[in-house]
C-alpha cells in the first residue's frame, strides 16, 4: 500500500468552534438534538440527516450509512427494503445504535434503542411522497441479494418505466420505514487537546430522562 502509516498516525485537528455544559442542555434529549440539527441545517452541514445504522446478526455488528426522515419523541425513523441485510437483521435482534456526524460543527451524536416498524399507513405516506425516480428504484432493486451485473438494474428500471408509464406506483409490500426508539442519546462535542465534551441521556424504568457527563 502506497500511505505511510505515519501519514495517517499524524492527521489531526484541534477542536475549537464551541463548547458543552450542563447549564446550557436542554433537560429533554429529543428538544436538545432538534436544537444541534437546525444548527446543523443552518451551517448548511451537507445532508445533515445522514446517519450511521448500526445492526448485528449472531453478536457481529454491520454498519452502513442511511438517511433520517423523521423523528419526534416517539423515535427516530428511517425506510428501507424489508429483506435488505439490515432488516434481516433488525427481524433477528431488534436493536440498534445510530451516529450522527457533522464534521463542520465538530459534533457528534449517537443513540441507542429498540427498532420498531412504522405503520403501513405512514410508510405508505412517505412512499407516494417520494420522487417517482426512488419509487421505481425500490421496485427494481433486489436490495443485498447478488446479481450478475448493472444491466440487470438497468434493465429491469426501463420494464418498470414503461409498466408504470400512466399508472400510480404502489409501495411493494417489503419496503417501508423503522423507528429507533431510544434509551440512550449522547451529545460529543468537539474540544481542544482530546478533552471532549459528552453529555449522555440515560432513559430510566419510569421513562423519565437523566443526563450526566463522561468523559471523553
Amino acid at each position: 500500500m502506497s500511505i505511510e502509516k505515519s501519514a495517517i498516525q499524524n492527521l489531526r485537528q484541534d477542536y475549537r468552534s464551541a463548547s458543552l455544559n450542563e447549564e446550557d442542555v436542554d433537560q429533554n434529549p429529543y428538544q436538545q438534538f432538534e436544537k444541534w440539527f437546525q444548527e446543523a441545517l443552518n451551517a448548511k452541514v451537507v445532508e445533515p440527516n445522514a446517519m450511521t445504522l448500526a445492526t448485528s446478526s449472531n453478536g457481529i455488528p454491520s454498519a452502513r450509512i442511511v438517511l433520517l426522515k423523521e423523528f419526534t419523541e416517539e423515535g427516530f425513523v428511517f425506510y428501507t427494503n424489508y429483506n435488505s441485510k439490515k432488516g434481516r437483521e433488525i427481524a433477528e435482534s431488534p436493536y440498534a445504535a445510530l451516529v450522527f456526524f457533522w464534521a463542520d460543527l465538530e459534533r457528534q451524536v449517537r443513540i441507542e434503542g429498540v427498532v420498531e416498524r412504522v405503520s403501513e399507513d405512514e410508510s405508505t405516506e412517505y412512499f407516494k411522497s417520494r420522487p417517482r425516480g426512488s419509487q421505481l428504484g425500490a421496485l427494481s432493486s433486489p436490495q443485498s441479494e447478488i446479481i450478475a451485473d448493472r444491466k440487470f438494474l438497468e434493465e429491469k428500471l426501463e420494464n418498470l418505466t414503461k409498466k408504470y408509464e400512466e399508472k400510480e406506483i404502489e409501495k411493494p409490500e417489503y419496503w417501508g420505514g423503522y423507528r429507533v426508539i431510544p434509551n440512550r442519546i449522547e451529545f460529543w462535542q468537539g474540544r481542544s487537546n482530546r478533552l471532549h465534551d459528552r453529555i449522555l441521556y440515560v432513559q430510566d424504568k419510569s421513562q423519565s430522562w437523566k443526563f450526566e457527563r463522561l468523559a471523553p
